[in-house]
């Protein structure tokens, strides 16, 4: 059962089939024209409001196993105009919302739109990029050795922001985009992820199949919405699914680092060696760095200066990637459905975070030319995100974090559904969501 809870709680957990559900209203049933709505979405998405679009017809009872609940047909919120799309955007925390990329464009066609400057790789740049994670993790140490108690949750946020660099610059390395020598990308990536006991070459295989399936259905390696089935399972694993996609959703991705990178069952044959050499790095790591930190500063010192940093880099890692790609109207799409073009740009999140932030992460969250090529390396993101701006500027999803959007997130993006993108947990189960409820009534609805 442990397990089970493992693999469901996290969508990052693994290929799962999403099985037929009951009957859906018929398309001309549940089509809402542009901007014909009596529910504001923000009413709807984040005050759990119940009222009734003008269009919708008598309720359908919606059976998942033994819930019972009424669901409100509801078609997805209608982005065809500019008037919608700047409603929704508000509703949802976005300053924009990109229209609908047309068929046609390929992945192909926005690459070549890119300066090729923006490829080029600097070493100097690089090399400044690990300075300044190596400073800032150094001055966090500082930091917290010197820090009164009363300010030591300032320090945790500092260097467990500082060592998120790290893994940006294994990140760097596991695309290729660190330097021209691969050796040292290896080598490099190896001992950047090594403080956060993260295995590096688990991590960059299933990393590369979350890109080459960008919110793919079932097979994308990140952020999945939750299966119907899983939900429906069992009464012990549903709430364990709503606490996990609820009040600890920002620190989620600790269950996917030990679900996804540690069996060697779930990788290819042809990986399984590069694998072993990545964890055998790591349990070094644990079995002589952890006991030389307690043997130097005792138990309590180990909570101190690597748990907390540690818990502070899964914030940012499950708070990064989910915003990367998770908002109502940013669908997954079955494989057969599935545009690449369409998924990386229009399904992919620009977002702005304090400039500390940014600086300390290498701009990992200038996100679209990162999904647009990931061999641009991160000090060339921004003239990257630029240049994709100005040629397609209308078709991207921008905001700026803020707490409208994480409430958006964490009590809206829930369950997959085809015509919805997805349901909220407390429309399925409403007597089981009292995490989602809390979230909704303490959660600001702040976007400034």
């Amino acid at each position: 059962m442990a397990s089970r809870i493992a693999d469901s709680l996290f969508a990052f957990t693994g290929p799962q089939q999403c099985l037929p559900r009951g009957p859906k209203l018929a398309a001309s049933s549940a089509r809402v024209s542009p901007g014909i709505y009596a529910v504001r979405p923000i009413d709807l998405l984040l005050k759990g409001s119940t009222r009734r679009s003008r269009r919708c017809v008598a309720p359908v009872k919606r059976r998942i196993g033994c819930i019972k609940a009424v669901a409100v047909p509801v078609a997805p919120p209608s982005a065809d105009s500019a008037e919608d799309r700047e409603q929704l955007a508000e509703s949802y925390g976005f300053k924009q919302i990109g229209e609908d990329l047309p068929d046609n464009v390929t992945l192909k066609d926005i690459m070549d739109t890119l300066p090729k400057e923006v490829f080029e790789i600097d070493d100097l740049k690089a090399w400044k990029s690990v300075l300044i994670s190596v400073t800032s993790y150094t001055l966090g140490l500082f930091m917290i050795a010197k820090s009164p108690w009363y300010l030591l949750p300032l320090a945790w946020a500092w260097t467990g922001t500082a060592i998120t660099g790290f893994f940006v610059i294994g990140h760097d390395c596991a695309h290729k985009s660190f330097s021209k020598n691969k050796l040292v990308e290896d080598i490099v990536g190896t001992l950047a992820f090594l403080p956060l006991v993260y295995p590096y070459e688990p991590w960059r295989f299933k990393h590369d199949r979350h890109h080459a399936k960008t919110n793919m259905l079932v097979h994308d390696t990140a952020w999945q919405p939750v299966p119907p089935e899983e939900f429906d399972s069992s009464p012990v694993l549903r709430k364990a699914i709503i606490f996990g996609y609820g009040p600890i959703r920002p620190w989620l991705s600790i269950a996917h680092w030990v679900n996804w990178h540690f069996n060697l069952k779930k990788f290819r044959a042809s990986e399984v060696n590069r694998v072993k050499i990545s964890l055998a790095c790591v349990f070094a790591f644990m079995a002589v760095g952890w006991p030389l930190i307690v043997y130097k500063v005792g138990l309590l010192g180990w909570v101190k200066f690597w748990l907390m940093p540690w818990l502070g880099y899964h914030f940012w890692m499950s708070t990064f990637t989910m915003v990367h790609h998770t908002a109502p109207h940013i669908p997954f799409k079955p494989a057969d459905e599935w545009n690449a073009a369409q998924a990386q740009l229009n399904g992919t999140v620009h977002c702005d975070y304090p400039s500390w932030i940014e600086i300390l992460c290498h701009d990992i969250n200038v996100h679209i030319p990162h999904h647009i090529s990931p061999r641009i390396p991160s000090y060339n993101l921004r003239a990257a995100h630029e240049s994709i701006q100005e040629n397609w500027g209308k078709y991207t999803n921008l905001a700026t974090w803020n707490w409208r959007l994480m409430k958006t997130i964490m009590t809206v993006c829930h369950v997959y559904d085809k015509e919805e993108n997805y349901i909220p947990f407390d429309r399925l189960a409403p007597e089981e969501s009292q995490p989602i409820t809390f979230l909704k009534k303490a959660m600001p609805n702040y976007t400034a």
